[in-house]
């Protein structure tokens, strides 16, 4: 597939949503429509498409915001030093679509490997396992499982 950032995709957000991903804004903790999803699926970028996250990695970490211990694809994801509101912290950006979708702390759980991404809702778009296959996301289904 072809990931990327169009103006035709930057048309359809919201206004939430182009905060967010365009303005590196964040959604209020607790608001997000995707914090207490479980369904079976992977979250992609709301902009690019580009596959960001699996349901299979989300965990519940109490921070507010949708929280994932990796990205689906590390290659999808750019993290880079982000020094505003007075802190040292790695902001989380999307590769094809350069939206902005959160930070990444190391205080996740160590036996999935440490990591926290504490991604907003507003920057994601999620696809449930039963329609993978026919939006173009098949070859994911290997990293997707019943979520308990």
């Amino acid at each position: 597939m072809n990931y990327k950032k169009t103006e035709e995709a930057l048309a359809r957000l919201t206004p939430e949503q182009y905060y967010v991903t365009q303005q590196s804004g964040t959604e209020r903790p607790g608001t997000g429509e995707y914090l207490s999803n479980k369904e079976p699926g992977i979250y992609v970028d709301i902009v690019s498409g580009e596959p960001l996250f699996a349901s299979s990695d989300k965990y519940e970490s109490g921070c507010g915001w949708p929280s994932f211990t990796k990205p689906i694809v590390p290659a999808h994801v750019n993290e880079l030093r982000d020094t505003t509101h007075g802190m040292i912290r790695t902001e989380v950006r999307s590769v094809h679509g350069d939206s902005h979708l959160g930070h990444v702390f190391e205080d996740g759980p160590i036996d999935r490997g440490g990591l926290r991404y504490c991604i907003n809702s507003a920057a994601l778009r999620f696809v449930h396992r039963d329609a993978m296959e026919a939006e173009g996301y098949g070859a994911y289904l290997d990293q997707v499982e019943d979520v308990k």
